[in-house]
């Protein structure tokens, strides 16, 4: 009985923090899209805890033709990838808009980032808005200036971010946290 006792003590204890990654070091890009303003996060998770690298919106003015958002969209990620040269991508998963014009828009949002990213190679997870509020805040309906304060808070960031970016961090986050823990459910690739 001492001996079970004692080979229980010597064990690392297991942590549910998000200090401990399961990869010695990745950079995870976090991607929540839109036309006018597609939020872009990326994070760096090695031993200590999780680091922004960069963060940022992409903003199009509305006097622009969707067709230069969408190229604005795909050269901005472009050189964040060379620049900074992650990993692995997440991008918010779809939503369901009561409007279909803007599902469409949006859509073609999406397409252009995550076809910059499939051509950089890039492996690409989707998760669902209301999952990574509740991972981030504990509440799928949070509201976006909550979600902005927690990624503040649990990034140590000096600023708030601005919302699209903070949904994009918060993205990031989400999954590294989500890599670490036993799933039942694997995250969904795309």
């Amino acid at each position: 009985m001492q001996e079970r006792l004692s080979e229980k003590k010597n064990r690392p204890a297991m942590s549910d923090d998000l200090s401990v990654a399961s990869e010695p070091r990745q950079i995870i890009l976090g991607i929540d899209p839109s036309l006018r303003g597609t939020g872009y996060g990326i994070i760096r998770i090695s031993e200590g805890q999780p680091v922004v690298v960069t963060h940022g919106t992409v903003a199009c003015p509305k006097n622009w033709a969707r067709s230069r958002c969408l190229a604005k969209i795909s050269l901005t990620l472009r050189d964040l990838l060379r620049e900074f040269q992650p990993q692995v991508c997440v991008v918010e998963g779809l939503f369901f808009a009561q409007n279909l014009k803007t599902a469409l828009i949006m859509g073609e949002a999406r397409g252009a980032a995550m076809a910059t990213i499939a051509e950089a190679g890039l492996d690409i997870y989707e998760i669902a808005p209301r999952k990574v509020k509740q991972a981030i805040v504990g509440y799928g309906a949070a509201q976006k200036l909550a979600v902005a304060k927690m990624i503040q808070r649990m990034l140590n960031l000096a600023e708030l971010p601005d919302p699209d970016a903070a949904d994009a961090l918060a993205l990031a986050l989400a999954h590294a946290h989500g890599q670490r823990r036993f799933n039942l459910i694997p995250p969904k690739k795309i």
